[in-house]
């Protein structure tokens, strides 16, 4: 597992980054942090009464969203493995989550969410956001409400260092974590940087918004840190 040599300019939020720059550094590579997105909390509350199960969309849902709920319900489910083990560094035991994806589509097939007919579920997730959950899950009848204890914002970051580092030869590809962390992407970088550069991704619908906008490659590395790693490894040993 060697990154020897490489530099990897790794988006996420600076509270969430450490854990791959760490990865990719323990693997001989140089990290380049550069935030694409800032976490900011909401107020936020969840309506009175009994709760039958939480949703959680992300580790920073986790955090932001565990102060809103009191008492826990007796059901806890994460989009990903990651939050699922976010959850678990609370103390929360039981999580389901799906294995293969992290994404509404994923959640929606496993089989403890496919009778919620009368269940009183509370989604946790940053201000906007897809659907797809929701709609799912009430279409079986269930009654969900969002609770949005978090917003994205897009950081004031200089490109300056990034941009040498770039012409000096230093950067070998970008880790993505978002749709909106691409976006910002490309209104904060020379957008030639990124489509030149491997973009690694967590989902297929950020690597076709990355090919739209001009990336010559747009790789699915999957959500978490260490499948990240696995898919920077894999692709500079082939190279």
């Amino acid at each position: 597992m060697s990154l020897r040599g490489k530099g990897v300019v790794v988006t996420r939020p600076r509270s969430l980054a450490q854990g791959l720059a760490s990865l990719i550094e323990a693997a001989g590579g140089r990290a380049f942090l550069f935030p694409a997105i800032e976490i900011e909390p909401l107020p936020a509350a969840v309506s009175p009464g009994r709760l039958d199960l939480a949703v959680f969309i992300s580790p920073t849902a986790v955090r932001e969203g565990l102060k809103h709920l009191v008492p826990l319900p007796s059901r806890i489910v994460a989009l990903s493995r990651g939050t699922r083990r976010e959850l678990e560094r609370h103390g929360i035991a039981g999580v389901v989550a799906a294995e293969e994806g992290a994404d509404s589509e994923a959640l929606l097939a496993l089989p403890g969410l496919r009778q919620v007919e009368g269940l009183r579920i509370a989604i946790f997730r940053g201000e906007g956001g897809r659907e797809v959950l929701g709609e799912g899950l009430r279409g079986r009848g269930a009654a969900v409400e969002y609770v949005e204890c978090y917003r994205r914002v897009r950081p004031r970051s200089d490109p300056a260092p990034l941009a040498a580092a770039w012409k000096g030869g230093r950067l070998h590809a970008v880790t993505v974590s978002s749709a909106q962390g691409l976006a910002n992407l490309f209104e904060m970088l020379d957008a030639e940087l990124l489509r030149q550069l491997p973009l690694f991704v967590p989902h297929e619908r950020v690597a076709d918004e990355a090919r739209r906008r001009g990336a010559r490659q747009a790789r699915v590395a999957g959500p978490g840190d260490d499948e990240m790693l696995a898919a920077l490894v894999a692709y500079f040993q082939a190279q």
